[in-house]
This record gives C-alpha cells, structure tokens and sequence, in this order.
C-alpha cells in the first residue's frame, strides 16, 4: 500500500525515501518528463505565466516620469510603485508555494491572474501616488501564483541538469518582456498617457488567464499533494530555512534579480535625465540589454547537460561579478558613453544567464517533496530581496555611479553565498550538491523509477 502524502514523505512515497542527506529525505525524484514534442508546448505555457509580472513591470517602466509629473510626487516614490509590486511578490508567493502544494498548481494560478485583471483595471483610476503604490503592492502579491506555479511545475517534471536547462530555455519567452513590453509602453504612454498601459496589462493578463485556464496541465497529482492543511504546510518553512545550502542557493538568484531590478528601478531615469535619450531611445537601449540575459541562458541550456548546473554556477558567479566591476568603472569615468555603459551591462547580465537558472535547479532538487514551499521560498528571495536593495539606487543619488554600485553589490553578496554555504569550490562538491544529477543523469526520470 502506497503510504498518504505528506510533509514528511515515508520510504514508499513517490515523494523521496529516508537517507543521510539534510531532514532525512533522499533526493526526490521528478514526475515522469513529458514526450519531446510537448516540452516546447510547456515551456512556453509556464513562460507565460512567468511572463505576467515582468511584462507588468517593463511595461510601465518608461511612464515613470510621466507618472511622477502627473501624480505630483517625486522620483523616488515613482519609483516604489516598481519596488511596491516585488514586496508584495515576495509575500504572496510565501503564501501561495504551500497552498500549491495542498491544492494542486492550477487553482492558484487562475486565481492569481483573475484578480491581476481586477487591479491593473484599478490602477488606470487611482487618483495619488499614494493608491497607486498600493495596488501595485497587491499587483504583485496576487501575481505571485504565477510565478510559484511556473517554478513548483517544472520541478514536479524534471530535476537535476534537466530542471536547469528548462529554466534557460524559460528565458527565450521572458525575453519578450524588457524586448518589446518598454516600447509597446512608450508608444501606449505617448498616445494615450500612462494610464492606458494598465488597461493593456488588463487585457493582456486576461489573455493569459484565459490560455492557461485551457491548456495548462496539472503537474501535482493528488496523490503527490501535501495531507496536512494549509497552516501545517505553512510550517514546513522552518525545516527549508534549517537547510543552510538550500537557503545559500536560494540567495544567489535573488541578489541576481536584485542587480537586474537596480538596473531596471534606475535605468530610466539614468538613461533619460543623466543621459539625455528620448523615452524611445531608452526602450530601444533597454530591449537590447534584454537580449543579454536570454543569450547567456540559452548557452547555459546548451552546455548544462554535459557539465552540470555546479561547474558552470561556479564560474558564471565570479565573471559576472568581475563585469559588475567594469560596469562601475565605466559609470565613474564615463568612458564610451551611453554604449559603454549598456555594454559593460550586456555582459554582466549575460553572465547571470549562467547563474540564476543553476542556482535555482540546485536549490530546487534538494525538496523535491515540497516542490511548491521551496520555489516560495526562492521566488520571495528574489522579489524581497530586488525590492529591498533596489531602493538603494535612488537613495544613493539615483545617478549611474549609484546604480552600478549596487549591482556590483549585488554580485559581491551572491558570490559570498556561495563560497561560505556551500561547498562549490571544495573537494566532493557536486556529490553534496548535486546528488540527483548523479543518480539520474540528465536529471529526468520515470515516476515509477521513485518507487
């Protein structure tokens, strides 16, 4: 008889067997992958809701001023409707990750972007600054569904090197975000204010709503669903947090999401006011900086079988660290102007495409069982800790020196992580932190294989 669910799955649980490893659990095993021919169908389904919140946030992006000028307030706090929207992200999916995995992934998610559609309808008539942050604090806490469900189904799919190069190939379908969302948003802004581009964050959130409430699959069997209620889920946080690799690897793509949204918080008033671009100059500068990050990733997802998401985090972290560097040495001297320093940030992002994606399968694959709370934990990381650091931009000035300060930052805390909570860079490593790719090689196996 197959033993019931639950947080602390039993020896004959599709969930993971007792063993020596951290809490007792033995690497978990992924649900059988689907056929080749449906992985791309997938990707692009879990892409979308992925897609939701960055969209919500490019898009708005070149209104900034607009938004500041109208609503009578300051940079700074034009600025916290961007920050607002990761805060709120960053508690919701604290909220969501267990709530996956006692529902199943579906249900969050359409309840999610339903109410996505409700807020973005509200933002076109808020009348301060004031309300306007604070729907876009609950635009981001409702969004949360989105992105724990994306992350928790690619984990109920595949693991290991698998799971890592998944998550690049996320990043063909993310690209489209900071790609065409700030021109489209210029353009929306420059006709029609800025108010119209929540009107097409509405529509276009219902448009995923409305493709995922169709087509996308339900990953968590009910069989593999968490027995306990939702508070005894809830629970389950202080048994990640006892895990220090888990919360080391964790880290390490939330201070990732903290450069790319220092870059994003201060980008447009850097590149429109120090600089001097129009609105559309700064969104053709920021989509080719878009494409940064989807070339680095696609590059981690063709070589990330051969050699494991452990070898290339290790080197990807350190180089993107060093191009930080060259980013504010630019910034300091000017040198190359507006090219010199959007290339200087193409190549420490593009670096990160090596980093985000690897660190967040390693994480992932050490609480299989609870595929939902760990992707939580990873998404509030990098939502909480982007909007805690980005703010740092406009309180250090606001200018270039200050942005590129904090993503050096950024890169200098993330690679402490992993030098100090894991053994990347000791004797065993991959063994320690990358058992499942060990046993499983490509990190994909058949279900009844957990048996």
């Amino acid at each position: 008889m197959t033993a019931p669910t639950s947080q602390r799955p039993v020896a004959t649980s599709a969930e993971g067997t007792p063993g020596p490893r951290d809490g007792g659990i033995r690497p978990t095993r992924a649900a059988a992958p689907p056929a080749r021919e449906r992985t791309a169908w997938f990707v692009l389904l879990v892409g979308m809701l992925t897609l939701l919140p960055a969209v919500t946030t490019d898009m708005y992006l070149p209104s900034l001023p607009q938004v500041a000028e109208d609503l009578m307030t300051t940079e700074a706090a034009a600025q916290f409707t961007i920050t607002g929207m990761l805060i709120g992200g960053a508690i919701g999916q604290l909220l969501v990750g267990p709530f996956s995995d006692r529902v199943g992934r579906r249900l969050p998610v359409l309840i999610g972007v339903s109410l996505h559609v409700v807020i973005s309808l509200l933002c076109v008539v808020a009348p301060t600054i004031g309300a306007l942050a604070t729907l876009r604090v609950l635009q981001g806490l409702v969004s949360a569904g989105a992105t724990v469900v994306a992350m928790a189904s690619i984990r109920d799919r595949y693991t290991g090197s698998e799971a890592a190069r998944i998550i690049s190939r996320l990043m063909l379908v993310i690209a489209v975000a900071p790609l065409l969302a700030p021109t489209a948003g210029s353009v929306i802004a420059a006709a029609w204010g800025w108010r119209a581009v929540f009107v097409t964050l509405a529509l276009f959130a219902g448009v995923v709503l409305l493709v995922t409430a169709r087509f996308l699959p339900e990953t968590l069997p009910v069989e593999r669903r968490s027995a306990h209620g939702f508070a005894a889920s809830v629970r389950g946080y202080p048994e990640l947090l006892r895990d220090g690799r888990f919360v080391a690897l964790a880290v390490i793509p939330g201070m990732g999401m903290a450069l790319i949204m220092s870059y994003v918080a201060g980008s447009s008033f850097v590149f429109q006011t120090e600089y001097g671009l129009t609105a559309q100059q700064f969104a053709l500068a920021f989509a080719f900086g878009g494409t940064s990050l989807v070339t680095g990733s696609q590059v981690n997802a063709a070589l990330v079988r051969r050699t494991g998401p452990l070898a290339l985090l290790r080197v990807g972290l350190p180089v993107s660290a060093a191009f930080a560097v060259l980013v504010v040495v630019v910034a300091a001297t000017r040198f190359g102007g507006v090219a010199g320093l959007v290339g200087s940030i193409w190549l420490t992002t593009a670096a990160l495409g090596f980093v985000m994606a690897n660190a967040s399968a390693l994480a992932l694959s050490r609480h299989g069982e609870r595929a939902g709370t760990a992707a939580a934990v990873i998404g509030f990381l990098q939502a909480g800790l982007a909007g805690a650091v980005s703010p740092l931009v406009g309180v250090l000035g606001g200018d270039a020196v200050a942005m590129t300060a904090v993503m050096l930052g950024s890169m200098v805390v993330a690679q402490l992580a992993l030098a100090l909570g894991t053994p990347a860079y000791r004797r065993g490593a991959r063994e320690r932190l990358e058992p499942e790719s060990l046993l499983q090689g490509d990190g994909a196996v058949p279900a009844g294989a957990a048996h």
